[in-house]
């Protein structure tokens, strides 16, 4: 039996819930239909759900159908629940998306499909309704390729058009059929499996018409993914059990789940767990059965784990992508209930775990809470929930559309907290990030200067708080924060020193920056009648939009564009008004842009950062026995630590996806006097590091590598992200897919080996990857290292390097300035990433001249032993 997660995914009103109902009564599941109008679905089981006749929740059901177990997957088609469904498709192998015959592709149905897109599920289209006066089965075909694919292909036919129509979305399967002249199951099956084909069905889900064809088609047409026999699961909801139980429910991703397993993980605070699963459920509806073990494939609920949540992976499952949709709108929330407002706040910071973009804030400066939420039924819903769940009555009064705020310029956040017996200092480098990056947290710190213990903590620190901006007090994104420097005291330092000059670290540095507005803007596509034209255009214009030229039709005209959330959130109604029902509005979240009117933003929301002590950018620091507070622009002149900005501009994070720019290389010579001003002089014996093999002369005498002046190896040591981003060929490779890079440079690097006879040892980051004990790799005749979590590259090198160079010839290729000077201590030689690759043009030089020769050579000999026949004249 092969097991297949299936989401039924639509617009809402379109009759996904009655398809599902449908789908179980015919699979045998139920006896009786249920209707949403009826208030006795199968799955709308939920009290809200049945009031409302809409799904809030998703809900899980399994079935069975020819030789295929079915874990079907309802989700809400309501707007404003729609972050509900873009988790369960994390999960899912394959989608239907049912769209009604009456109103055809509507605004949510696009997102739907994007979204779709995005996480690469393939979809079998059922158009729903059918049974409904004046519904045409060739216009909705026609709308369904010119709103979402060309690769629709109607699947309720079995004709030479129908091979025709297939074959044509697919140049391999076209070469096929052209010698075939048909076409397999299989490779229908491959097909579909790569969105290279979307199947269509149409019928009546309400009168059980095209149920048989659309299952029939689940079981033929569908492949069960490939899974591993390592232990990884995908986390994609976390649900209360209305028994006080917390479930996590998961996809098993590869190997086997079992009762009192083991799980360990990291949490959204960067700390590390391990727990044991209690009871592994089967749900179906409202009912569950536990079972002892859940192989790969399926889909269960798990109790026991407190720590998971939504889009964590588990075990070898990596954590999934950022949401692509986010609530964009902020309200706060009063308490009407006699009750404690922290409760309150705890209560929300509950339903937080199930609905993570909730976004819970709380205010200490003004005793507010703060949510984010997708539109009013959400809003209603989530009241509803917290009096039936905590019995306490809640309402939200509407605070804007959610800013953020991010930096236009790079800079030096310095935070220092050292009252009476307590010492920390923090250093972190504050820059610009890409639109849509979020906050990216790095370490380029060594060790030397602060204990790993202290950074792991800062890091901690960085990650567990919502960092607030200075101009609105709105979130900050698009940054990226690097911890480069940090001192402890070996008596006073305790843990919460850290938090507090962490937390003023970066406020500081963000009061240093030039700050930057951010509001939420949508893609948005404007479809109205053609007399209606010149007022959408004014009116997405007005709205200070960026609107693309018009695409006339024969009625209607369509106006694509991108429009801020805040100028277009009562449009709709104004659409429909000005249009007499006809017009339509989509409106997809595209990120967030600089704000058209900052300033205007900025005095209506009235945000006093130096008011907000919670948040505050001073530092503490001691003095005859008593701290004193130092304000965060004077902080520099009272820090304990140089500043790293300064001493190094190129200083840059460990990220893969960044350009990183190669430091012109100083002399060896200018490094040591820098380093024994520093720390005294180095004794060692002076060798010439870029000395490299003679190249091969004219005779036939064979390379032979030089000899060593004494018994010990020659190592290289290379930073791996440090080469790659300093040469020009390997970066741009990287732009487009790192791991071709890396094995660029490994491969490079295998031919310098040979020639050289030395020992290479190529080093990769993987300090970010969860849960990584490191690993080491021969790779041919060099050996490449990724080191183990919150190690950088940086930190092995040194280590290495000073263990190596007791006995040998060590030399480091890096640019890194940092590490230069650490290297030069230990005694190792340090070879720049331009002098590198000089080195190796060298090397390849001689080894293509030597070639060449021998090449010259053997012809030579060959062309004297041969004696060719003389021609007639």
């Amino acid at each position: 039996m092969k097991n297949i997660v299936l989401g039924i995914l639509a617009h809402v009103d379109s009759g996904k819930t009655t398809l599902s109902e449908a789908v179980l009564y015919k699979t045998g599941c139920l006896r009786k239909l249920g209707r949403v109008d009826h208030k006795d679905a199968f799955l709308d089981n939920h009290s809200i759900e049945r009031d409302r006749g809409i799904t809030i929740f998703s809900k899980q059901a399994v079935f069975e159908y020819g030789d295929t177990v079915f874990t079907l997957l309802d989700t809400p088609g309501h707007v404003d629940f729609s972050l509900e469904a873009e988790r369960a498709l994390q999960v899912l192998d394959y989608a239907v998306l049912v769209i009604s015959g009456s109103d055809g592709v509507q605004s949510h149905t696009e997102t739907i499909w994007n979204l779709l897109r995005k996480y690469k599920v393939p979809v079998f289209i059922f158009v729903n309704k059918m049974d409904l006066t004046g519904v045409d089965r060739e216009s909705l075909m026609s709308e369904l390729k010119q709103s979402l694919s060309e690769n629709c292909v109607d699947f309720v036919q079995d004709s030479d058009s129908f091979f025709e129509a297939v074959a044509m979305c697919d140049e391999s399967l076209l070469n096929k059929y052209i010698e075939a002249m048909s076409i397999s199951d299989g490779d229908l099956r491959e097909v579909i499996s790569k969105r290279a084909v979307f199947p269509c069905f149409f019928g009546s889900a309400l009168r059980l018409e095209g149920i048989d064809e659309l299952l029939e088609a689940l079981a033929k047409y569908t492949l069960m993914p490939h899974y591993s026999d390592e232990f990884g699961a995908k986390v994609y909801k976390i649900a209360d059990d209305g028994q006080g139980s917390r479930l996590t429910q998961l996809k098993v991703t590869g190997g086997t789940l079992r009762v009192k397993d083991t799980i360990s993980g990291t949490s959204k605070t960067r700390e590390a767990w391990t727990e044991k699963v209690n009871q592994i459920r089967i749900y179906s509806g409202g009912k569950f059965k536990t079972v002892p073990e859940a192989a790969a494939g399926v889909v269960c609920a798990v109790t026991g784990l407190s720590n998971t949540y939504p889009g964590e992976g588990l075990g070898a499952e990596a954590d999934s992508s950022k949401m692509n949709l986010n609530p964009l709108l902020s309200y706060t929330v009063r308490v009407l209930s006699r009750v404690d407002i922290h409760t309150v706040v705890q209560c929300l910071r509950e339903l937080e775990e199930e609905e993570p973009q909730l976004n819970v804030v709380w205010n200490e400066q003004l005793q507010e809470i703060h949510v984010r939420l997708m539109g009013e039924i959400q809003l209603e819903v989530l009241k509803q929930i917290v009096l039936d769940r905590y019995d306490i009555d809640i309402e939200f009064v509407s605070s804007g559309v959610a800013y953020k705020e991010t930096v236009k310029n790079t800079v030096e956040g310095v935070g220092h907290y050292e009252p009476l017996r307590h010492y920390a200092e923090v250093h972190l480098l504050i820059e610009p990030g890409k639109p849509g990056s979020g906050v990216q947290i790095f370490s380029r710190c060594s060790e030397d200067k602060l204990d790993k213990n202290w950074q792991r903590l800062i890091m901690t620190h960085l990650a567990e708080k919502q960092h607030l901006g200075v101009l609105t007090g709105s979130p900050v994104t698009d940054i990226k924060i690097t911890l480069v420097s940090g001192r402890a005291h070996k008596k006073h330092t305790e843990g919460g020193d850290f938090r507090q000059a962490t937390y003023r670290a970066v406020r500081q540095g963000l009061r240093m920056a030039e700050s930057v507005l951010l509001e939420p803007w949508y893609d948005v596509k404007l479809k109205v009648p053609a007399e209606c034209t010149g007022r959408a255009m004014t009116d997405l214009q007005n709205m200070n939009g960026e609107i693309d030229p018009p695409m006339p039709g024969p009625n209607f005209t369509i106006l694509s564009g991108t429009v801020p959330v805040s100028q277009i959130i009562d449009y709709q109604s104004e659409v429909l008004a000005y249009t007499g029902g006809r017009g339509s509005l989509t409106c997809i979240p595209c990120g967030y842009k600089p704000c058209v009117n900052q300033a205007e933003v900025i005095e209506e929301i009235g945000y006093d950062c130096d008011a907000d002590v919670e948040n505050t950018a001073d530092s503490v620091f001691c003095k005859h026995g008593a701290g004193f507070n130092v304000k965060w622009d004077e902080v520099y002149e009272y820090m304990h630590l140089e500043s790293e900005l300064k001493k190094n501009e190129d200083l840059a994070p460990v990220n893969p996806n960044a350009k990183r720019r190669t430091i012109s290389a100083a002399t060896d010579k200018e490094l040591l006097e820098i380093f024994e001003r520093t720390y005294g002089a180095v004794r060692r014996e002076m060798h010439n590091p870029l000395k490299t093999a003679k190249t091969v002369s004219d005779s036939d005498k064979r390379y032979r590598p030089k000899k060593r002046k004494n018994n010990g190896e020659e190592f290289l040591l290379v930073d791996g992200y440090n080469i790659i981003f300093a040469w020009d060929e390997l970066r741009d490779l990287a732009e487009s897919n790192l791991e071709m890079a890396r094995t660029a440079l490994a491969d490079v690097l295998c031919n310098y080996q040979g020639f050289k006879e030395c020992e290479v040892i190529l080093v990769f980051d993987a300090y970010k990857v969860k849960n990584n004990p490191g690993e080491v790799e021969q790779y041919r005749n060099i050996k490449i290292v990724y080191t183990k979590e919150s190690e950088t590259a940086d930190t092995y090198i040194e280590k290495t390097a000073h263990k190596l160079s007791r006995d040998n010839y060590v030399r480091v290729a890096t640019s890194d300035f940092a590490t230069q000077m650490i290297i030069l201590g230990d005694g190792s030689f340090r070879i720049s990433a331009r002098e590198l690759k000089d080195e190796i043009k060298a090397a390849q030089d001689a080894i293509r001249s030597y070639i060449d020769n021998e090449k010259n050579r053997k012809f030579s000999t060959i062309e004297s032993r041969v004696q060719l026949p003389e021609q007639d004249n």
